[in-house]
């Protein structure tokens, strides 16, 4: 098929409207950055000389998404991947119909099915040798520019449109020329449901055609626009009338295999890396992914487990930085879980003198400092200051000019270890007691009458025996105390010598005090009989009460003044069931209003309620104590400002709807062990120290900022996870590379205050093709949700929509403008690394909290976007594509999970039975079709039609079928950070839908185009900013 005529309009020269990260239509350019961070001007691409490497000008988008693994550029070494590219260079801003300058050459538009077909036909993604692909396609690149040559692998045939590619391999990029897989993306469908969420008519978009309002009349060839959020139901991939047609015949319909796999890419790299030893002695080498099984070794860098980065080659200048607009960014988890065949963190301790310090940055001793003058004097890595060595600390050097003892100190030679801290490093230079847990429960109507209260008192009588201890400790140091609450405060004094439990009310909820010291936090070993008798009594306590207010403010503000007077830190457990109504401090009236979503003031329905809580957080943080919020709703309860104090103590907070004991009953209480148990450090403080040239900006997570640089959390446990976003303030050096030391400081279950050190040296370079070789798409959507979610707080949703594909547009047109060999406009090239970063982007935004849709609660949307912001890259990997497992055809008598699906409805089977997981929901799909002996083995009934409706766990049977299922669901959940509720779907039943959701490949639900079209219409903006 010809290629000729899909010419970009726009001369290369020229700023295009839309194209600084704002998007067109939505008014002035908000008041505050937008999370995109690298401002500046919109400007232009211009032209390169065919074949030169040059670096591109910054313009003056937001910085795009992380790298993804897109469609590979094969750099140099490889075979190129190549993708034709979507004709129509001159569509609208995302959700407007464009209008093709290209009309048919049909005399009457084509039916919807027929424009696909011949849309998407072009798509040829072949992974052959790039240039010899496509008769139009430019020579190579001159040699001489190709610094890195190797030859193609053999395996890498021209793979065409007919048969699918094999596995779509991804190429590791090596040159800063090489050319990608070029797709030969025909018309991308226009993306037709995804309409602005504002009246009136939007200025021109980004390609200077106009655009018309939800009610305009439109000329003709434009297709009528639906109304409503990105997304609403596409209305067909075709959308009619003149959007996109292609001219030319018809062709195949394109092979949804074609398309990078995000399941490929985890195949492959557990393929490669899979049961490795990764040791990390190597500055800026890029990890196995989070999805592959490998043992970490240190030597002189923290274990990606602890650290992980967008980029592992920083760029040289803040020049290129905005050019390419990568994020540069850490997700750091300080308490990360590390397996049982991995060294646990040494412990350091210098006695009175305390840990070894640069005078100048203060940066800890590690293995980046250079022992000069025989010993006796040691060079900081971080600011080159000079400091002399205390004389119990010199040691001579050897030969290499290291010191003899280099592998006896953890501080010296590994990437992470501990110090034990002096008393300077205490509050109030006193030495720090050992933490509390307050176990606060709500006794009104609704938690008596679920049974949730009688089934917290029952839990908590073994659960305490898991309180957390120090590895070699015989019992836990942790202190317990008990609370019950409705409009009034019950305390209890559980101390050993009494023989029955006291009760003492606070009624006056204004003026919040601790009626008692003495007795209120014990030891429960001490106090087990006591606090055994009071658990039995408070669930008959409250049997026949009929309040139904409740108080909140006043609880988290009685659990700080009880860790103050006992001058420790802790955390509460809080378990709630409404919106508290009664009147005290913290009241909340109901503002949840439907009529707000897509307009201005949605962003109100994400944002707290100041004043009292607010004050909280700043209270609870200065006292240590976190919050871990355990709600039981039945309607709206303002999650948002319920949930904001544990969001900035490290808390977390745990949403169970409707709850009913025989669903919903052992999830909760899973949630609630795991939750107990975990390692966890309090009163905690974070720097991140960064050798000269840039500095750490911005930070992400579960956290509160008193200034710039400490970040405090008044509890760190082994989930959480801090994102911290970098900027140059000078030029970096290619010899030196990129050094930051993450500092944390921190009170241990034993109450010993500890030094908690992690250590990381990146590349630097002044080769763009380097940065995108070694981008991680995993760490970047981290980073990209986590902006975004922070985003929506102060931002319509469409415009931080629009703001993401602008990004992932703008990071992979500078891909392909400065490290992709020329190829025709047409192909749609990607770097390897991040050759899936678009299903990933596009996955994003279709989660809860981005999409308009009045059909989710408020709450449910709010609750996801507190969980995400204390992710760490794990977590947010599989809860951005969740495994797809196909369990109908395995190998029963193996040990082995069948490998994952891709997430799309073409994968499901009426035949089959299919797991799926994010970390939060795990689903079991049977097809209708399902065999009847499978559905014997595993439910013990004669077919589907016999299955009870509110099966939550699956029947113990004697059966290799049912042991192998039962083992992996076990695996899945014991895998994940917070417990699963298993919930069976029927094929073509109503629970169908909340399965789908989840099928991240295909149309969203509320709202979101699918892959294959978002894929497309990225194409088509990227061409738009290289013309």
């Amino acid at each position: 098929m010809s290629q000729q005529g899909y010419v970009a309009t726009p001369p290369y020269s020229q700023a295009q409207p839309g194209m600084g990260g704002y998007p067109p239509g939505f008014g002035s350019t908000p008041a505050q950055p937008l999370y995109g961070h690298y401002g500046g001007q919109p400007q232009s691409f211009p032209t390169p000389a065919t074949g030169m490497m040059k670096p591109a000008p910054h313009s003056g988008m937001p910085p795009p998404p992380v790298s993804s693994p897109y469609i590979s550029n094969g750099q140099q070494n490889d075979a190129p991947q190549r993708y034709p590219a979507p004709p129509s260079a001159t569509a609208g801003s995302y959700g407007q119909p464009s209008q093709s300058p290209y009309h048919s050459t049909s005399p009457q538009a084509q039916p919807p099915a027929q424009q696909l077909t011949n849309q998407m036909g072009a798509m040829n993604l072949g992974y052959g040798p790039g240039p010899t692909q496509n008769s139009q396609a430019p020579p190579t690149s001159h040699p001489s520019h190709q610094p890195f040559q190797s030859a193609p692998p053999s395996s890498m045939g021209h793979s065409s449109l007919g048969s699918p590619p094999t596995g779509l391999q991804s190429h590791q990029t090596a040159s800063p020329q090489s050319p990608t897989a070029g797709n030969p993306m025909g018309g991308p469908p226009s993306m037709g449901g995804m309409g602005r969420p504002f009246p009136g008519s939007p200025p021109p978009g980004v390609g200077g055609v106009q655009q018309f309002g939800p009610g305009a009349v439109r000329p003709p060839g434009y297709p009528q626009q639906p109304q409503g959020q990105y997304g609403g139901q596409m209305a067909g991939p075709g959308m009619g009338g003149g959007a996109a047609q292609m001219a030319g015949p018809p062709q195949k319909k394109l092979d949804p295999d074609s398309i990078p796999s995000t399941t490929q890419v985890i195949e492959d790299d557990k393929a490669k890396r899979g049961g490795q030893v990764y040791t990390t002695n190597i500055r800026g080498q890029v990890p196995p992914l989070v999805t592959t099984d490998f043992t970490v070794q240190d030597q002189g860098n923290a274990s990606p487990r602890y650290m992980r980065c967008t980029t592992y080659s920083f760029p040289c200048t803040a020049d290129l930085a905005k050019q390419c607009q990568v994020p540069l960014a850490t997700i750091i988890k300080p308490f990360a879980k590390v397996p049982k065949n991995e060294t646990p963190l040494y412990m350091v301790n210098h006695g009175e003198t305390g840990p070894i310090r640069c005078n100048r940055c203060k940066a800890y001793m590690c293995p980046y400092m250079q022992f000069i003058d025989g010993g006796r004097r040691f060079q900081c890595g971080f600011c080159s200051c000079v400091n002399e060595v205390p004389a119990f600390y010199f040691q001579h050097l050897d030969h290499m000019g290291r010191r003899v003892d280099f592998y006896e100190r953890p501080e010296l030679s590994l990437g992470s270890y501990e110090f034990v801290a002096t008393l300077d490093y205490c509050k109030n230079n006193k030495p720090a007691s050992a933490p509390a847990y307050i176990f606060m429960i709500d006794v009104s109507y609704a938690n008596i009458k679920s049974g949730v209260v009688r089934l917290i008192c029952e839990e908590l009588k073994s659960l305490l025996d898991n309180l957390p201890r120090e590895d070699m400790a015989e019992s836990s140091s942790v202190k317990v105390g008990f609370v019950t609450y409705n409009k009034i405060l019950h305390f209890y004094n559980v101390n050993s010598a009494l023989a029955q439990p006291q009760m003492m009310v606070v009624s006056d909820t204004a003026e919040m005090f601790v009626p008692l010291l003495d007795g209120f936090l014990v030891n429960f070993q001490e106090s087990r009989s006591v606090i055994d008798n009071l658990l039995e009594q408070i669930p008959d306590m409250f049997a026949d009460t009929n309040e139904s207010e409740t108080v909140f403010a006043p609880v988290i503000q009685a659990g700080v003044e009880a860790l103050k007077a006992a001058e420790c830190s802790g955390k509460l457990f809080i378990f709630h069931s409404s919106i508290p109504t009664a009147e005290a401090p913290g009241k909340l009236k109901n503002r949840d209003d439907k009529k707000l979503i897509n307009t201005e003031k949605g962003k109100t329905l994400f944002q707290p309620q100041k004043g009292v809580y607010e004050q909280l957080s700043k209270d609870c943080v200065s006292q240590g104590c976190s919050v871990d919020l355990f709600v039981f709703p039945s309607q709206y309860m303002d999650l948002a400002t319920l949930g904001d104090v544990s969001t900035h103590t490290g808390g977390s907070v745990y949403k169970y709807s409707n709850f009913q004991m025989e669903t919903d009953g052992a999830h909760f209480l899973s949630d609630l062990r795991k939750d107990v148990r975990k390692s966890i450090g309090f009163d905690a403080i974070m720097r991140v120290r960064t050798s000269t040239g840039f500095r750490a900006t911005d930070f992400f997570g579960a956290i509160h900022m008193n200034n710039t640089t400490d970040v405090e959390m008044a509890a760190v446990d082994c989930d959480k996870a801090v994102t911290v976003e970098f900027k140059h303030d000078d030029t970096l050096s290619e010899e030196t590379g990129a050094l930051m030391q993450c500092a944390l400081l921190y009170t241990s279950v034993s109450g010993q205050r500890r030094l908690r050190i992690h250590n990381l040296s990146l590349n630097c370079s002044s080769q763009l093709s380097e940065l995108y070789k070694s981008c991680e798409t995993d760490a970047l959507i981290n980073f990209f949700a986590k902006s975004a979610y922070r985003a929506i707080l102060n931002q319509p949703l469409m415009a931080v929509r629009d703001i993401l594909v602008n990004q992932t547009a703008h990071m992979l047109a500078c891909y392909r403008k400065n490290c992709a060999s020329p190829s025709a406009a047409s192909q749609l090239i990607l770097p390897d690394a991040m050759k899936v970063f678009p299903v990933y982007i596009n996955s994003l935004m279709k989660t809860a909290p981005l999409v308009s849709s009045t059909e989710l609660s408020t709450d449910d949307r709010v609750h996801q976007r507190l969980i995400t912001m204390a992710m760490g890259v794990e977590e947010s990997q599989l809860l951005l594509y969740p495994r797809l497992i196909p369990l109908h055809n395995m190998d029963y008598s193996s040990d082995v999970v069948p490998a994952p699906l891709r997430c799309s409805e073409e994968r499901l089977t009426d035949a089959g039975m299919f797991l799926l997981e994010n970390g939060h929901f795990l689903f079991l799909w049977l097809g209708q079709a399902c065999p009847p002996e499978l559905v014997q083995n595993i439910f013990n009934v004669p077919s589907l039609a016999h299955m009870p409706s509110n099966l939550s766990s699956l029947p113990v049977l004697d059966n290799p079928q049912s042991k192998k299922l039962r083992s992996i669901i076990d695996s899945v959940v014991a895998q994940s950070p917070s417990s699963m509720k298993l919930q069976m779907v029927r094929q073509k039943e109503r629970s169908e839908m909340l399965f789908r959701q989840h099928l991240v490949e295909d149309v969203g639900l509320h709202g979101g185009a699918s892959y294959m079209d978002f894929l497309c219409y990225v194409h088509r903006e990227i061409r738009k900013l290289l013309t």
